[in-house]
């Protein structure tokens, strides 16, 4: 396959995103020659909407991150079911006559991630924060066997996207406060934390005298360990940092858009030789 195709990921800030990395690896992996990908800064929804109206025929995809995942779905012509039913979408494909297909490979990433760490049968888990990527996080769990997800968010009112993607789910997703984490944090075979960074602190303080034996996914990937990691390594659970998730999202976007399989290998590969480097 050699013929000059293009795909972006689009989001503010944008620069330091590892995901021009991580396609370009693939791209080589799979020799498609002339094939590009390239960060570009988009931050508002007119913004949004000029460039994916501008996308020709070269065009093969676009990988979102927030806002836009939520802001691209009225732009599309079809979303696969769990797209739908998240209400998130982090990849377009592009058909070149028009077609602009949403995708939600968030959910992919995080259940890969996950079984690479010998998960497989999960009863109870614990999701920190009410966002777009704990609304992933949930649906990946439920494929991981989880059915109940306890999450756990400063205001519950902030959460009904999140209430409303279990709902489609077929899922209980139970909310908790913030002061309500300890126990929950301590008793979860897994915890997928989507908090950004500057909250680390804050988690840390709820593990201050706690044990936790389970694994906890960080979706945060730089700097790594991050402040949650070592944190939670100190109070004697496994920390897997979202390196991970990213590359297997990034390899499932990859598959969608050139209908190949990529090499995740050489895409992890060259993703931790532009982090040494940062």
């Amino acid at each position: 396959m050699t013929l000059a195709r293009q795909a972006a990921v689009l989001g503010s800030p944008i620069e330091h995103s590892l995901s021009p990395v991580l396609h370009l690896a693939a791209y080589r992996s799979l020799g498609l020659v002339g094939w590009t990908y390239r960060a570009v800064e988009v931050s508002t929804h007119s913004g949004l909407a000029d460039f994916v109206g501008a996308c020709d025929g070269s065009w093969a995809g676009l990988s979102l991150t927030m806002p836009l995942k939520r802001w691209v779905q009225p732009l599309l012509t079809a979303q696969s079911e769990l797209a739908t039913a998240t209400g998130v979408v982090n990849t377009v494909v592009l058909d070149g006559v028009g077609g602009r297909v949403g995708h939600n490979t968030d959910v992919h990433g995080i259940v890969e991630a996950l079984r690479e760490r010998g998960v497989r049968d999960l009863s109870s888990a614990v999701v920190l924060g009410g966002g777009a990527t704990a609304c992933s996080a949930v649906a990946a769990l439920a494929h991981l066997g989880c059915r109940r997800p306890q999450v756990v968010v400063r205001s519950p009112e902030r959460a009904a996207d999140l209430v409303a993607a279990g709902r489609a789910l077929g899922l209980d997703v139970v909310l908790a406060g913030w002061a309500q984490a300890g126990p929950l944090l301590a008793a979860a075979q897994v915890v997928v934390s989507t908090v950004p960074a500057p909250a680390h602190d804050e988690v840390r303080r709820l593990l201050e005298g706690t044990s936790v034996p389970g694994l906890m996914l960080d979706v945060t990937y730089h700097p790594w360990p991050s402040v949650l990691a070592t944190s939670w390594q100190g109070a004697g659970g496994t920390a897997l940092g979202g390196f991970t998730m990213l590359v297997h999202q990034a390899a499932e976007q990859v598959r969608l858009m050139t209908g190949r399989e990529p090499d995740d290998a050489a895409m992890r590969a060259a993703g931790e030789t532009e982090l040494a480097g940062r």
